[in-house]
């Protein structure tokens, strides 16, 4: 017999907010979470902005000589478990540790590690690297950390697959929870990747926006969009088996009913232009919720900001919906977010969940001139009150990787 998965906490680190209710209330004003970047000088740089994080209080999750054993993307990913844990009301002995996992990924790990150790390397020599250099950048210590801090000793996996690793990391422990593997599970995803190094790359393979307004960088659908924005942050949920759940009266605040995961198997960076990969994942999502298109009352999408992936995305959600995507009201958060790589997914579950749970679509800001290609009903600049009981959240990564859930809302 399956089990049912439920949400029961859910933690956010943002360009928004450090917290799912200040991040939720700037998604819902259409709040620009982006602005020139402050953490190192750009001069120099084509790109100056970025979705940082702000007034983040690192010893209110880690312990001051623990701050320094860990990359921020780490410590990010702590801070988001520990809220989604606080959330979710679990004590110690409600579960056990063999049934607790952490699924939890990063896109690139410690990036800022990696750049910090060889600077030093190379300005100060081969001693100077630090012992603690490896378990810092591996991008599996989110993962890890969390489990060491909560004593779950079931499943502890971190998947890697780009911008698509949150979404994948909560649809596999959402499996895990829904086959019987697990009672409990941390999910998501976390990322630093706002450095020199990051910035660089990122602005030399041309993937982000020249833009220097940020009130104007981000514009998901928009004819004018020309490539995405660095965010950095983290999302955890905290799914829950329901009888589990319910047994130790638990507040329920959505559950997942559906996942999708395909690759395009078409090239390292861009999507598929006729949608197919995504669109197979839409559909899988939606067949395992066992319901049609015409149930879904929102869809988050992955919007990046790039001409290829707004055009794909449009294009897979047409092929996937056929013509009920007309009907149906998109948004691309990262619009006030920027783009958080492994960890966006896992944000924009959170999204998804709270627009369920309130009956409140977030809007797509930026929003000025229609694009051809980009014809659907993106919610232009203001979000809008729907009482919708189905919602999808897409993701799409490089290497072609595509993610999709579906979550319903909870209703007693």
């Amino acid at each position: 017999m399956m089990k049912r998965c439920v949400v029961t906490g859910m933690g956010a680190i943002t360009p928004l907010g450090n917290d799912v209710e200040s991040y939720w209330e700037g998604l819902k004003n259409g709040v620009c979470g982006i602005d020139y970047i402050k953490k190192f000088d750009t001069e120099g740089f084509k790109v100056k902005i970025a979705g940082e994080i702000k007034n983040f209080e690192v010893e209110k999750y880690v312990a001051k000589k623990e701050t320094k054993r860990n990359d921020m993307f780490s410590i990010y990913g702590i801070a988001a478990a520990t809220q989604a844990y606080e959330m979710s009301g679990l004590k110690e002995g409600d579960v056990e540790p063999i049934r607790f996992g952490t699924i939890v990924g990063s896109g690139i790990g410690g990036l800022w590690t990696i750049e910090e150790q060889i600077i030093k390397l190379n300005e100060r020599g081969p001693s100077k690297v630090s012992p603690l250099f490896i378990p810092m950048a591996i991008g599996n210590m989110a993962a890890g950390n969390i489990a060491l801090k909560f004593g779950a000793k079931g499943t502890c996996e971190s998947i890697v697959t780009a911008c698509a690793t949150g979404t994948n990391s909560i649809g596999e422990a959402y499996r895990n929870i829904k086959h019987g593997y697990l009672d409990v599970c941390f999910a998501g995803g976390a990322e630093y990747s706002i450095t020199k190094i990051g910035l660089s790359g990122f602005s030399n393979l041309t993937a982000l926006t020249t833009c220097d307004d940020p009130k104007k960088a981000c514009r998901p659908f928009d004819k004018n969009r020309s490539g995405f924005v660095m965010g950095d942050g983290a999302g955890i949920l905290l799914l829950e088996e329901l009888e589990h759940a319910l047994n130790r009266g638990a507040k329920i605040y959505g559950e997942i009913i559906g996942y999708g995961s395909t690759c395009d198997a078409y090239h390292i960076t861009a999507p598929c232009p006729d949608g197919e990969g995504a669109a197979n994942a839409i559909k899988m999502a939606i067949d395992e919720a066992a319901i049609s298109p015409k149930d879904l009352g929102y869809i988050n999408a992955h919007g990046t900001s790039t001409e290829a992936n707004d055009a794909g995305e449009t294009a897979a959600i047409k092929r996937a919906l056929g013509d009920y995507a007309y009907q149906i009201p998109v948004s691309s958060t990262k619009s006030m977010t920027g783009h958080l790589l492994g960890a966006a997914g896992a944000i924009e579950a959170i999204a998804c969940i709270k627009a369920l749970e309130e009956g409140f679509l977030p809007p797509t800001i930026g929003y000025e001139e229609k694009d051809e290609l980009c014809d659907l009903d993106y919610i232009p600049n203001v979000g809008r009150k729907s009482n919708i009981k189905y919602a999808l959240s897409n993701s799409l990564g490089f290497g072609g990787h595509n993610g999709v859930l579906c979550f319903k809302k909870w209703e007693d």
